[in-house]
C-alpha cells in the first residue's frame, strides 16, 4: 500500500480548508461578519443584527416617520429628529427586509405634510403611502393633491390635547371628507380617551385605524374597557389596529414585551384581517434609548406563529388598507 506524502504545503492547505469549514459551521468568517454588521447599522435603532424572521415579499412597515432638514418644521426645532430621512430609513428596510412603507407626518411638522409627500415620492408610489395631518380649513384641492401624492389617511394625535394641532371637534367633519376620498382616519388616543369618546367613535363616517394598539395601558391590557370598545368597532367592519409602538405602554419591557405580546395576540385572535404592523422608526418618543428593530420585528413570531397569518399582517392587510397592488 502506498503511503500518502504530507508536505508542509499540503498541511497548510488542509488546515485552511478545515478553518473555512469550521467558520461556516459557527458563523460567517470574520471580515464578512464585520461587513454584515456594518451594513445593518441603522440610525435611531440599537443592535446591528438582522431579525431571525424572514420578511415575506412585499412586506409593509405601516408606521414610520420621515424628518428632512430640507423641510423646516413650523414648530420647535427641538422636536425634530436629525438623521432620519429616507436614505437612513432605507437602511432599516435593508435590515428587516420590508419593501413597502407608510409614512406618517410626525408631530414636529404639525400640518406641514410636504415632508411626507416627498418621502413617498423618494420611495416610489408603487411601494409607499402616507398619512397626513390637516385641519378643517384644508381645501378640497389640497386634499386632492395629497391623494395624488400617495396620502391615504388623516391622523389625529390627541394623546396630549395641550400640544395637539388638531382637536376632537375636527374629527367628524374631516372624517366625512376623508371617506369621500376613500381614506381612513388614524387616531392616536390614550386608552381612557377611547372610553370617554366612545360615542364619537361610533359616529365617525370613515374607516378607523387605531395607532399603537390603541395605547391600552398596562398592566390592565385586555381587561381595560378600551380594548373591548376597539373590538366592538372592529366587529362593525371598518376598524383596523396598528401593531406598533410596543415600548410605549409596556411595563415589562424588552426583549419580550410580554404584556404587549398578550395584547397583540388578543387583537390577532379577534380580527386577523384587520391588523397591520409598524416599526414606528425613528422612535421619536424614545429619545435616550432606542429599541432594537430586529427584536421588534421578531415579536411577530410570538404574536403570529403561523406563517400565513404573518403574511396577512405584513402583506395582504396593508394592500387592502392602503391600496397596494396584490401582485
Amino acid at each position: 500500500m502506498r503511503k500518502r506524502q504530507f508536505t508542509r504545503r499540503t498541511f497548510i492547505k488542509g488546515a485552511g480548508l478545515v478553518a473555512v469549514a469550521a467558520a461556516g459551521r459557527i458563523g460567517i468568517p470574520g471580515k464578512i461578519a464585520e461587513a454584515s454588521s456594518k451594513e445593518h447599522k441603522v440610525p435611531h435603532s440599537s443592535g446591528t443584527e438582522a431579525p431571525k424572521l424572514k420578511a415575506p415579499a412585499n412586506a409593509c412597515d405601516c408606521h414610520l416617520h420621515i424628518y428632512d432638514e430640507r423641510f423646516p418644521p413650523p414648530g420647535p426645532v427641538a422636536r425634530l429628529v436629525k438623521g432620519a430621512g429616507v436614505e437612513q430609513y432605507r437602511l432599516l428596510q435593508k435590515r428587516i427586509g420590508t419593501t413597502r412603507a407608510v409614512i406618517v407626518t410626525p408631530s414636529a411638522y404639525a400640518t406641514a405634510n410636504a415632508v411626507t409627500v416627498d418621502g413617498i415620492s423618494q420611495l416610489g408610489l408603487a411601494n409607499a403611502r402616507g398619512v397626513a395631518v390637516v385641519r378643517t380649513e384644508v381645501t378640497d384641492a389640497e386634499l386632492k393633491k395629497m391623494a395624488d401624492g400617495g396620502i391615504r389617511g388623516i391622523r389625529f394625535t390627541l394623546f396630549d390635547p395641550k400640544t395637539a394641532v388638531t382637536s376632537f371637534e375636527m374629527i367628524e367633519p374631516l372624517a366625512k371628507r376623508a371617506n369621500d376620498l376613500g381614506w381612513h382616519v388614524q387616531l392616536h388616543f390614550r386608552g381612557d380617551q377611547i372610553v370617554e369618546r366612545e360615542d364619537l367613535l361610533k359616529r365617525i363616517a370613515a374607516p378607523i385605524v387605531f395607532d399603537h394598539m390603541g395605547r391600552i395601558p398596562q398592566p390592565a391590557g385586555v381587561k381595560h374597557p378600551a380594548f373591548q370598545i376597539i373590538c366592538r368597532l372592529i366587529d362593525k367592519g371598518r376598524t383596523w389596529v396598528k401593531l406598533s409602538g410596543v415600548y410605549q405602554d409596556t411595563k415589562v419591557g424588552p426583549p419580550t414585551y410580554a404584556d404587549t405580546t398578550e395584547l397583540a395576540r388578543a387583537y390577532l385572535k379577534a380580527a386577523p384581517e384587520r391588523m397591520v404592523w409598524g416599526s414606528d422608526w425613528p422612535h421619536p418618543t424614545e429619545r435616550e434609548h432606542k429599541p432594537n428593530d430586529a427584536v421588534l420585528f421578531d415579536l411577530l413570531t410570538e404574536w403570529a406563529p403561523d406563517e400565513a397569518l404573518r403574511k396577512k399582517v405584513l402583506v395582504e392587510n396593508p394592500a387592502v388598507l392602503y391600496g397596494f397592488s396584490n401582485r
